[in-house]
């Protein structure tokens, strides 16, 4: 349970706030990259649910943006963005925080900070993974992959994971899940879209991509087909995947 609300300019004018130093990442990525203005209201709401300051990477990119879409769309990363004109759903409004602050309410099993266009999940683990059912140390980051219906560590917190996204790394990571005319595709999806591919990317049958059919669909279906396979094909429940 959290404790004693910090006030909002206690969250917000602290020494050495990590916004210059996302800015320094945006400026070196080297794959296209938007950026959008925040939503005061959404990032008044997200900071103080999550009583994390300026100085923290979840703290600068809640204050500082309405989210960014990395790769020409392909992941999609929450901030305060108002879910309006075009811009992506905040992470206030992806993670069901409450319209005002309750310090009796968390994101037990754990802090959906990101989309992928095929229905990938990056969330930052909570304070017992174990009982949420997911692998990994509290306070490092996790992926639901769309090919295997599964949470993966990704060994490593939310600002090196930030960073990571931001790099060249990136491509590689994606690399078996990519097809010619990947971009376009990522790019015409909106940010409430994701690519829904059939046959679907857990099964045999498209172990190579490029010979699928795709469309584009509301993201909340391509996450609840992927949700409710994984319960049918026997890997599990994986939990809370985000709300868009």
């Amino acid at each position: 349970m959290i404790g004693r609300m910090r006030e909002l300019t206690e969250l917000i004018e602290v020494d050495d706030p990590a916004w210059p130093e996302l800015q320094a990442l945006f400026a070196a990525c080297p794959m296209p990259l938007t950026v959008f203005a925040p939503d005061s209201g959404e990032s008044t709401r997200g900071l103080r649910q999550l009583q994390v300051t300026a100085r923290s990477m979840l703290g600068g990119l809640t204050l500082n943006t309405g989210g960014l879409l990395v790769d020409d769309g392909w992941v999609r990363v929450f901030g305060a963005g108002s879910g309006r004109d075009g811009n992506l759903p905040s992470l206030a409004q992806v993670n069901g925080f409450p319209e005002t602050f309750d310090p009796a309410w968390q994101a037990a099993a754990g802090l959906v900070v990101a989309h992928d266009v095929l229905g990938g999940v990056f969330a930052l683990n909570g304070m017992d993974p174990a009982a949420a059912g997911r692998p990994g140390q509290p306070g490092q980051m996790i992926y639901f992959a769309p090919d295997t219906l599964q949470w993966e560590a990704l060994e490593i917190g939310h600002s090196a994971w930030v960073a990571w996204l931001l790099s060249e790394r990136l491509e590689g990571f994606y690399s078996a899940l990519r097809w010619d005319g990947w971009r376009e595709e990522a790019a015409a999806a909106g940010p409430a879209e994701g690519i829904s591919v059939f046959p679907f990317l857990w099964s045999k049958q498209a172990e190579d991509v490029a010979t699928t059919s795709r469309r584009t669909v509301p993201m909340s279906g391509v996450l609840g087909i992927a949700a409710d396979f994984a319960q049918q094909i026997g890997v599990g429940d994986p939990g809370f995947l985000g709300l868009v």
